[in-house]
């Protein structure tokens, strides 16, 4: 009903008048963008591989001159592994031998996740936002599957996933590894750990603005097993019984040859 008053009082209005009333009209601010890219799009494991670094450029538009002078953007990078069910398993000593006793799967988690950052992203924005976007290896969503309880266990096995993670060095962060190279371009360096799963994974470009969480960008990034490892993995997926039979036939074969060839007259 406002805008149709508004409407039917700009008509009857004169002509410079009206371009008064719109001229004082306040403006939309653009919103502003966020651009990705990365070094390369596959990564290739072979037999020999340790461990590669992933560059990813990146640029804003639409930015406030005045905020990123004074240092109010804030940038996030992650490379996210292919998501799968994790289980984790509490060892106890029962009659002097340990055992599993309790255990816990958490539902679809990153295998592998590596972060880089303008600033520790706990300085960035507040905990909450994080967990929101599930930004931080603090803030991946761990929800178990079919779990029955006070939840007072929920916490342990949590805390054990991600140590157990960052000591397989399959989630790492870098609290400095993103800086700007110009006034609206950026460069991060992502680190991926010599024992990286296959399959696709995702680069992620978070954009903060005074703590505000702005707009997100993401891409993919295959990694893949090259040559005989390659070959020995599709036959344990592809003809498991052939390959069990195999693997036995060839250690047979093994453990004669080495018994022969040292063995005591």
């Amino acid at each position: 009903m406002r805008r149709l008053l508004l409407s039917l009082a700009l008509l009857l209005l004169p002509q410079g008048l009206q371009a008064q009333v719109m001229m004082d009209q306040p403006a939309t601010a653009a919103r502003e963008v966020l651009e990705i890219g990365t070094s390369t799009s596959e990564i290739a494991i072979t037999s020999d591989f340790r461990g590669a670094d992933l560059t990813i450029f990146g640029a804003l538009s639409n930015t406030d001159q005045l905020l990123l002078a004074i240092g109010q953007y804030d940038i996030v990078v992650v490379l996210e592994g292919p998501r799968e069910n994790a289980t984790v398993r509490k060892k106890e000593r029962v009659f002097g031998i340990w055992v599993n006793t309790q255990s816990m799967t958490f539902e679809r988690v990153p295998q592998s996740y590596s972060l880089s950052s303008t600033r520790t992203v706990n300085d960035v924005t507040t905990p909450l936002e994080l967990n929101d976007h599930g930004i931080g290896t603090d803030h991946i969503p761990l929800t178990p599957i079919g779990f029955v309880g006070d939840g007072s266990t929920i916490t342990e096995f949590r805390d054990a996933f991600r140590r157990r993670q960052q000591q397989a060095g399959l989630y790492v962060r870098d609290p400095t590894g993103v800086r700007f190279v110009s006034s609206n371009l950026f460069k991060a360096s992502l680190r991926l750990p010599a024992d990286v799963p296959n399959g696709v994974h995702t680069v992620r470009g978070y954009l903060f603005k005074s703590g505000k969480f702005v707009t997100e960008k993401s891409l993919p990034l295959r990694v893949i097993k090259t040559g005989i490892e390659q070959t020995i993995t599709d036959a344990a997926h592809d003809r498991p019984i052939s390959y069990g039979l195999f693997s036995v036939l060839l250690a047979v074969i093994t453990g004669w040859t080495a018994s022969f060839l040292f063995r005591k007259d």
